[in-house]
């Protein structure tokens, strides 16, 4: 069932072979066996307190992994690996609950819960009675440092039946008591953006057996504000593209606010970005661009079921979009093609699939003979033949002036000729004589922004801090939560400079920090995620599993930080560390 491939990739502090994952359903059930083969060459930093480390203060030493997968909740954990070239072959079979214990495919598509795949380093940590010799009276505490996760929504899988790939991991930008490794020869392709030698990568495998079918419904002309001629000719476009491809998607028009059926290029207008983001690179034009999509990764996405219904969407103007600081995957990337349009960039808005995502909308921007993939839900960009793009298939394009359907035997990225203009490889919704003619745009002339409430931000951040820290000392009901104020203080401190911090992460340093570091065993990241709510930072943090050591002498620190952008789009940062007395 798994096809064993022997590239390397770099996790983080060490080098990562491959990770396979299988899932397997019988109806209730969830399976999901990793099949993993993962060579990690990591550098951890050690002190004398840890049973594998040596004398010296710093110490370099490989990670024992091991995958925790969450799931409504419910948690199951991979045996601990250990050494550079980890091996798992277990079958973990995750039960979940439909709602009204409905299996049909209409009650699944309810089911908003994500699929969490949390990636661990088991670190013992031996702790001497100090009246005690070394020889006698240790205790041997387990502590697990959180080293990276992927997640995806069950509608994802359940839309596709099944998730296969190699997929970037989320890492933190900086892991304290790990390094990198030296000796890893990085992949040639970018790592959206990243030092690729700060990659880390996973080999998936999910299903769902049996599989599900569902029903599609095609739109029916009903109450329309654009002319009927073309309406009708869309209708007949769409049903002649689901006859020669079934399987891919391909969007014509939608409804409005209002609920007029219109034709999508309408939405696609040069629009101004905040002014705010323009003077943050005044004379670095990419990082501009780079710090543009992320701010619209920025704004929270609407809860989407997993029907095929495209056709009976309705979109928001990107000013609504804006305004109420929510939108669809859709009315995303039609507002990140229109910031791009207003630099003058080549951009379309472009419909398809994506193996953790399912169905996605990207931008595709053309410039200089490459092509360029912007995912709007993540910020990040990749290169058409980035081996690791999420993009799975490349169904439909269009921009203020034309649709044009896929029609290419092979429609994965890397497969794809985006040269729209040949007949052969992409069909065409309007023919050439009528794309002259630009129906008038549902988009305004210009975006008015609002400025965010500082005042709020500061309350809001503060009540984060003090809901978290609450919540860490429940989470250990059977141990004393202390909480180390100087390395509070300092991680304060360093939060700002991440936001905008354009270098290496691996670079990073913190005079402080280092400081401390001489009389801890400090371990800790910083996350960073859209602010949505109070719950969804609960949950990201508690998916670290910072606040399971049990090594009596733990202290924590934790930071927050919130970063305002307008019209109430929040930026949150997170610092969490764990801290024990270097012995």
């Amino acid at each position: 069932m798994i096809r064993t491939k022997q590239e390397c990739q770099e996790y983080q502090g060490k080098r990562v072979k491959k990770r396979y994952f299988g899932m397997k359903a019988h109806r209730r059930t969830l399976g999901m066996p990793p099949y993993s083969r993962l060579p990690m060459a990591c550098r951890r930093h050690q002190e004398a307190m840890k049973v594998r480390a040596s004398n010296d203060f710093f110490n370099e030493d490989t990670v024992h992994p091991f995958i925790e997968v969450s799931f409504q909740h419910i948690v199951y954990q991979t045996n601990t690996a250990s050494g550079s070239h980890p091996c798992w072959n277990e079958e973990i079979k995750v039960d979940f609950i439909s709602p009204g214990h409905d299996y049909s495919f209409s009650s699944l598509s309810k089911i908003k819960d994500n699929i969490h795949i949390n990636v661990f380093d088991e670190v013992l940590i031996e702790k001497h009675e100090d009246h005690c010799l070394k020889s006698c009276s240790a205790h041997t505490y387990i502590q697990k440092n959180w080293l990276g996760s992927i997640s995806f929504p069950f509608s994802a899988l359940l839309q596709q039946s099944e998730i296969s790939g190699t997929f970037q991991v989320n890492i933190p930008p900086i892991l304290l008591g790990y390094t990198w490794s030296n000796t890893y020869v990085p992949p040639r392709e970018d790592c959206s953006g990243q030092n690729p030698k700060e990659c880390t990568f996973l080999n998936i495998f999910a299903t769902i057996e049996p599989q599900i079918s569902y029903i599609t419904f095609n739109p029916k002309l009903d109450e329309f504000s654009d002319q009927i001629d073309i309406l009708q000719r869309a209708q007949t476009f769409t049903r002649n593209c689901k006859a020669m491809f079934p399987n891919r998607r391909v969007v014509t028009t939608v409804f409005n606010s209002e609920g007029m059926q219109v034709f999508v290029t309408r939405y696609i207008k040069a629009l101004n970005p905040p002014q705010q983001l323009l003077d943050i690179f005044l004379h670095d034009s990419n990082a501009t661009l780079d710090l543009i999509a992320r701010f619209v990764s920025l704004i929270p996405f609407t809860t989407e079921t997993s029907d095929d219904n495209d056709g009976f969407d309705i979109w928001m103007t990107s000013e609504y979009c804006i305004s109420l600081a929510i939108g669809s995957k859709e009315e995303h990337a039609i507002l990140l093609c229109n910031f791009f349009l207003y630099f003058g960039k080549k951009a379309l808005v472009l419909l398809g699939t994506s193996v953790l995502e399912g169905h996605v909308a990207y931008v595709l921007t053309q410039e200089t003979g490459e092509s360029l993939l912007w995912n709007p839900s993540t910020g990040q960009c990749h290169k058409q033949f980035d081996p690791f793009c999420p993009l799975q298939s490349v169904d439909c394009l269009f921009n203020d002036r034309n649709v044009w359907f896929n029609i290419q035997q092979n429609n994965t990225p890397m497969a794809v000729h985006f040269d729209y203009s040949k007949e052969s490889f992409w069909k065409q919704l309007l023919p050439k004589d009528f794309q002259g003619i630009k129906a008038q745009s549902v988009q305004p002339e210009e975006i008015v922004y609002c400025d965010t409430n500082k005042g709020m931000v500061e309350d809001l951040k503060s009540r984060m801090e003090r809901t978290l820290k609450c919540k860490m000392m429940e989470w250990r009901p059977k141990h004393p939560t202390r909480w180390n104020r100087q390395c509070t203080s300092v991680l304060r401190q360093i939060l700002p400079k991440l936001e905008f911090y354009t270098g290496s992460f691996a670079s990073f340093e913190d005079s402080e920090l280092e400081r401390l570091l001489q009389f801890y065993w400090v371990t800790g990241f910083p996350i960073q995620m859209p602010y949505t709510d109070v719950q969804s930072v609960i949950d990201a943090v508690y998916q670290t599993g910072v606040h399971s050591s049990e090594f009596p002498q733990t202290e924590f620190a934790l930071a927050v930080y919130i970063h305002p952008y307008p019209n109430n789009i929040l930026s949150v940062w997170v610092y969490l560390a764990s801290l024990a007395r270097c012995q």
